[in-house]
């Protein structure tokens, strides 16, 4: 069954007030409140603004706009343009990129604040669509005059209003230098947040030091890094995932495995040691990986510490001070075991809601209300760790 994009909010509303006209009295023990904190702000980690290579090219210098020219009469796909998003899939998702009935994109600053205000959110931190694949590209150059153009594009045409929209801005991962420039560049824009670090492909993966200038822009202008995977079948660990035979696998594998290993890689080299004050974020891949992840490093740092001499403290002291958005969450059978999963990592400080709209998988926040945890941590996970995280004095 195919939905347009208003036929698939009212599902959601309708799905979280049936939850919401069921659930009874609050209480710690497999039930969740019934309605919000009073006074709650949603702030939405995760939303996606449609920037196709058309939208680009007019912000994109030369030689390279016509490269983005080009590429615009290219069909395409669900997250898929030859030379500009490259999947390099087996499959393609059956999600109809446009149409007045079948809408899974957002391309207007109007349109998304409808759609969140639909929602029920107040504050949305936009990322992009075709280049969550950015890191994909080959071709330095070609990668960091599109993220360039993608900054300027989202700047001028999504943040110049005091709307509830709030962006990341993208960070080439093939030109360090350059990347540290537009930080830089943007970091005293009132609405830019946050800086977007392309997870899908990246090589090398964001613990090593040639990402050290990025870092440093990150904590010198106090904006948090946030990383950001999507599926791609692409011969870079781990993505390299053809052996796979459906997209069930292959869509587990890069979201929750790209963030594992990424995590891995900076640790490994210190990162958040060495910047201590930078917040580092993980968006996309849920969050039951991250105790797991957590206790074996642990395990391992006890046997192999001479191997991390940059850390001070055991990995899961770092890990306790980055944070973590929910979407996709995960969906137990009892969602006690989600608050259980939460309080191995101490997410009641950590994690932030993320609805990833308006991607097919996106979730609700009502979503959140069906986690048996207090007032106070609900207020957390929909406000006040995000207003942390992305440093929205006004929220706090």
């Amino acid at each position: 069954m195919e939905l347009d994009s208003a036929s698939a909010i009212q599902l959601a509303r309708e799905a979280g007030s049936v939850f919401m006209a069921t659930v009874q009295d609050s209480t710690l023990e497999g039930r969740a409140p019934k309605k919000l904190p009073a006074g709650v702000k949603v702030i939405d980690v995760d939303v996606h603004a449609h920037e196709s290579p058309a939208l680009l090219a007019p912000y994109c210098e030369m030689p390279w706009r016509k490269s983005l020219e080009l590429v615009a009469g290219a069909p395409e796909r669900y997250l898929d343009i030859p030379f500009f998003a490259p999947q390099m899939a087996v499959w393609s998702p059956p999600f109809p990129q446009s149409g007045s009935e079948r809408r899974q994109v957002v391309t207007s600053s109007a349109q998304m604040r409808k759609d969140l205000d639909e929602l029920g959110i107040s504050i949305g931190v936009i990322f992009p669509d075709n280049l969550l694949l950015l890191a994909a590209l080959r071709d330095g150059d070609y990668a960091t005059a599109i993220a360039r153009a993608y900054n300027r594009w989202l700047v001028d045409e999504w943040l110049g209003e005091d709307n509830g929209m709030k962006g990341a801005i993208v960070a080439p991962s093939q030109n360090p230098i350059a990347a540290a420039a537009e930080i830089r560049r943007y970091a005293s824009h009132k609405h830019v947040a946050a800086i977007y670090l392309p997870s899908c492909c990246v090589d090398p993966m964001w613990g090593h030091r040639s990402y050290d200038p990025i870092f440093e822009a990150a904590q010198e202008t106090d904006l948090p890094v946030m990383l950001h995977s999507v599926t791609a079948i692409f011969p870079v660990f781990p993505f390299n995932l053809n052996g796979f035979n459906t997209m069930f696998s292959a869509h587990i594998a890069s979201h929750g495995i790209s963030m594992v290993a990424n995590l891995l890689s900076m640790m490994e080299t210190g990162v958040p040691a060495r910047y201590p004050k930078l917040r580092i974020g993980f968006s996309e891949a849920g969050l039951a990986w991250v105790p797991w992840l957590m206790m074996r490093m642990d395990k391992e740092y006890k046997e192999r510490r001479r191997e991390l001499p940059f850390l001070t403290d055991l990995p899961s002291t770092y890990v306790r001070q980055m944070f973590f958005a929910t979407q996709p969450i995960e969906e137990p059978e009892n969602m006690k075991d989600m608050a259980t999963i939460m309080g191995l990592f101490g997410g009641e400080n950590s994690v932030m809601f993320a609805s990833d709209w308006p991607h097919h998988d996106f979730d609700h926040p009502s979503k959140v209300l069906q986690i048996p945890v207090s007032p106070e941590t609900q207020r957390n996970i929909l406000c006040d760790n995000a207003a942390r995280f992305l440093n929205l004095k006004e929220q706090r």
